[in-house]
């Protein structure tokens, strides 16, 4: 059976790890490529397709249906933006992407559901933009980004947004992420 991708993350980031600390360092993208290369799978795109978590329950596996979007955010640098995504935010770096050495770079970051793209290229977003993000306890993100003190963001809570109380967290480059907890009606 394929594990879920939260599970072949977690596994990839502990092979980092592990290599890394015996001197053999290995990029993130490589990792997920070894992960799904040791449950029997040819790429981590294919892995992606076949996990346990492919299919979510409101959309169908199959038919002319639309997956969910996934919003391409202008960044003017990966190398300042990946780092507050990653380290500030708790996003996972998936991969990158670059058509040669000296080109823009484009990748992926994710965490659970939530999946940005982030893009150095000129014609990807006209930037700065907002993306609105349904969580589960946004008393708790704000508590758990707070507790970072490497980054020197305090973002507080509207709680009379239109979509229920509602985080904002603003990246270097100005796209606006709104967390906002759903209030049952």
């Amino acid at each position: 059976m394929i594990p879920s991708t939260t599970t072949a993350k977690a596994q990839a980031r502990r092979l980092r790890q592990d290599l890394g600390a015996t001197g053999v360092p290995v990029g993130h993208a490589r990792a997920l490529e070894l992960v799904a290369h040791l449950h029997g799978v040819r790429d981590w795109n294919t892995f992606v397709a076949l996990a346990s978590d492919a299919a979510a329950p409101d959309v169908p596996a199959a038919g002319p249906t639309a997956g969910p979007g996934v919003p391409v955010l202008r960044v003017r640098s990966a190398a300042v933006a990946v780092p507050f995504y990653v380290s500030y935010l708790g996003f996972t770096l998936d991969w990158e992407h670059r058509f040669e050495p000296g080109l823009p770079l484009y990748v992926q970051v994710s965490r659970s559901a939530l999946v940005l793209h982030l893009s150095e290229h000129h014609g990807d977003g006209s930037g700065p933009t907002v993306v609105w993000v349904p969580v589960v306890d946004v008393h708790g993100l704000q508590a758990e980004l707070r507790a970072r003190t490497d980054v020197p963001l305090r973002p507080g809570i509207d709680l009379d947004a239109p979509g229920g109380p509602t985080m904002e967290v603003v990246d270097p480059d100005g796209n606006v992420l709104r967390f906002a907890q759903r209030v049952p009606s």
